[in-house]
């Protein structure tokens, strides 16, 4: 606020000497301390940019100019290069977490199939957005193509329903025949069986 209209706000009669004399702003003692500090940061703020540009500038005397600019080519050089090689790591680790999510519902027959598959897939594959492009058609791919790799539920599910059934007609000790077997099987497992396994169904039957 102006000190004059402070001083017109208390009645004090103001002649045009005081006008002349106060024509500023009224500022308190908070406000002015604000204002210096701030001139102050100011002022030490160029002061540092000064200095460091001198310092720059100093660093430069007595050097050939086309070699400074290689000098700072070869750094951006280097910096890019930094760059896209860091780049290049996280790419490829977001690939491996995806293909190892993948991965985890897939069985494989052994070890070294797993990893002869899957450095394969790692092959083909690309990362968008998060996801892998190309996973699934690449994976069927692999089971026509060598099926030996992966392990077949619907054999393995037939050889455990043969060792099932099979199982107690082995079994010197059980004391059932094949008719009685049959009996408390249900017939769910009846029909599998005779249709997954009729030698070992008529087997049963004749027993």
């Amino acid at each position: 606020m102006n000190i004059i209209e402070k001083l017109k706000q208390f009645n004090v009669e103001v002649t045009p000497d005081m006008e002349k004399a106060f024509s500023g702003e009224f500022l308190s003692e908070k406000e002015v301390e604000k204002k210096i500090s701030k001139a102050e940061n100011d002022r030490d703020s160029w002061k540092q940019r000064a200095e460091t540009a001198e310092e720059t500038l100093k660093g430069f005397e007595g050097k050939d100019l086309s070699a400074m600019q290689k000098e700072i080519d070869d750094w951006k050089e280097k910096a890019t290069k930094a760059e896209s090689e860091y780049n290049a790591k996280m790419a490829e680790h977001e690939k491996q977490e995806l293909l190892k999510e993948a991965f985890a519902e897939v069985e494989f027959t052994s070890e070294s199939a797993k990893k002869a598959i899957m450095a394969q897939i790692a092959e083909g594959v690309s990362v968008k957005n998060g996801k892998l492009i190309g996973f699934n058609d690449l994976l069927e791919d692999a089971k026509k193509n060598d099926a030996s790799a992966f392990v077949n539920k619907e054999q393995q599910d037939l050889e455990q329903n043969k060792a099932r059934f099979t199982q107690p007609m082995n079994n010197q000790n059980g004391g059932k025949s094949g008719k009685q077997i049959l009996s408390e099987m249900t017939l769910d497992e009846r029909i599998k069986m005779k249709a997954n396994d009729p030698e070992g169904y008529k087997a049963l039957l004749g027993n």
